[in-house]
């Protein structure tokens, strides 16, 4: 049994010598030290060995054994060694080369819009509030003298969660809220951007889906004057300083007088063109003196209190300033469309 070890560390050696891949190897360890190894099968003889021939023939199996294993977790080492070099070898990086240019994204147009807007009225002396989209009738109907089964509630087609809650169909509840946060006693100068939905079919100019800026100055001595400079200024400052405004009489619950505000044509210049509609004018919000009954119920003095809101929609301003002919474009994610306007 003696000479069976030495010839089994022999052959085992010169095989893991000779091995040049890792699952050689692999096949060897089983081969020579697995259950149904050579130098198992021959261990399982020892029990027809002598008492006396026993312990000598066992150190000399735990021997080999241990001479066996030793080979195998150095040839081990040394083709893993040689692994990776190929590896690097194969997955050398040129670092000379030009790097892959990097495609840098920018902010969606009508987030760039809203910004802008922000911008002019910070600049005005404005703070930027926000609310809730998902609303109450109270806020989104009530407190902006729309009470239940009022006509003009049926010019915003609303989505209704329950009977008393509602997706937002303007941001004005954000003026009402924050009216009476203030409890009647302090000035308002506040802008509300946000998405509001309604119940519209989704067309060139409509969308279930849209975002609205609103704006409201309360305090004392408020006037009509007020409103048109602040309305010019923005008119300006968005569209540029050569475009002409106009105040036509129109009707809302919350305001009383109520005006549309519309823009110069920027293709006829007011000679009138198919854009719009050969008035030579584009309506672009809507405005007014704030009523009287909406001061009240947000807990102001309208004998003390006046003020004005204005609300106008940011897809609406995109779509004539830059000329885009479908509102649509703005949400369905096409990049050839969106990176037009990254510098813009």
């Amino acid at each position: 049994m003696k000479e069976q070890l030495e010839a089994i560390k022999k052959e085992a050696l010169e095989a893991i010598d000779q091995s040049q891949s890792v699952k050689g190897l692999q096949e060897l360890n089983v081969a020579y030290l697995g259950r149904k190894g050579s130098l198992t099968t021959v261990l399982r003889g020892m029990g027809q060995l002598s008492k006396e021939d026993r312990p000598v023939v066992g150190q000399l199996a735990n021997e080999v054994r241990g001479a066996i294993e030793e080979a195998l977790d150095e040839k081990q080492e040394i083709l893993d060694h040689v692994e990776l070099e190929k590896q690097l070898e194969n997955e050398t990086i040129d670092v000379t080369l030009p790097g892959r240019p990097v495609k840098v994204g920018g902010p969606h147009i009508l987030t760039s819009i809203i910004e802008e807007i922000e911008d002019i009225f910070i600049g005005l002396g404005y703070e930027i509030k926000e609310g809730p989209e998902v609303e109450t009738d109270y806020y989104n109907f009530e407190a902006l003298n729309l009470p239940k089964g009022h006509p003009a509630r049926d010019m915003q087609d609303t989505f209704y969660i329950t009977n008393e809650l509602l997706m937002r169909t303007h941001t004005s509840p954000v003026q009402a809220r924050t009216m009476r946060a203030l409890e009647g006693n302090r000035p308002v100068r506040m802008i509300c951007p946000g998405k509001v939905y309604r119940r519209d079919n989704d067309d060139a100019t409509h969308s279930h889906q849209f975002t609205q800026i609103e704006g409201l100055y309360v305090d004392k001595n408020v006037r009509m004057s007020d409103l048109k400079g602040t309305l010019n200024t923005f008119a300006k400052k968005i569209f540029g300083e050569d475009r002409e405004i106009r105040l036509r009489p129109s009707f809302f619950p919350f305001t009383e007088p109520s005006v549309e505000m519309d823009i110069l044509c920027k293709v006829c210049s007011g000679k009138g063109c198919s854009v719009c509609k050969k008035s030579g004018w584009i309506e672009i919000l809507g405005a007014g003196m704030v009523h009287p009954k909406v001061l009240a119920m947000a807990g102001y003095d309208p004998e003390v209190y006046t003020g004005f809101a204005f609300g106008m929609g940011p897809d609406r301003i995109a779509m004539l300033k830059y000329g885009v002919d479908d509102i649509r474009h703005f949400y369905k994610n096409d990049v050839r469309f969106l990176k037009q306007f990254h510098n813009a």
